[in-house]
């Protein structure tokens, strides 16, 4: 006579807990997701800041006063890595800060320091309101990251025999 109480007991314990245990389970998964887009903004800005040290340097063996690239070549190499998520993007004006002066050379380094603003669209139900940046109902978190790389300089030396 108690037996259908007891399967509806199960039913009801099924559904409160239920609903944490999924709770659970999307926050860890999207925690892992944001962890992965997280790796690939830092990579981007790697591999950006590194073809722009590369790219500020000595152009044809003079030597310049201070370093500048060409923002559309850094444009390019931030297309390859996104693919189809390049235009969401935002790759910031490259900033060169003056670091030491060379004390074998004389001269000043310099290093460029990129900075990548990507909006990952979060996209597991329920932990996507709680994690998304203001306004929350676009669940949009934004990755914004900077990296910094010494410019790449040749040694200049006077040669006096």
């Amino acid at each position: 006579m108690f037996h259908f109480e007891k399967k509806a007991q199960v039913t009801v314990e099924l559904m409160l807990v239920l609903p944490v245990f999924f709770l659970l389970l999307f926050t860890i998964m999207q925690f892992g997701f944001i962890a992965h887009k997280v790796i690939l903004t830092h990579h981007a800005a790697y591999e950006i800041a590194r073809i722009g040290s590369l790219l500020a340097g000595t152009q044809g063996g003079k030597r310049p006063q201070y370093p500048a690239v060409d923002k559309s070549k850094l444009e390019s190499v931030k297309c390859q890595i996104f693919g189809n998520e390049c235009g969401s993007v935002v790759l910031h004006d490259p900033r060169y800060e003056m670091t030491s002066v060379d004390p074998q050379s004389g001269q000043q380094n310099f290093d460029i320091i990129i900075t990548l603003t990507y909006p990952v669209k979060l996209i597991f139900p329920m932990v996507n309101y709680f994690l998304a940046d203001p306004p929350k109902r676009n669940h949009i978190k934004k990755i914004t990251v900077s990296v910094r790389m010494p410019v790449e300089q040749p040694l200049y030396q006077s040669h006096s025999f």
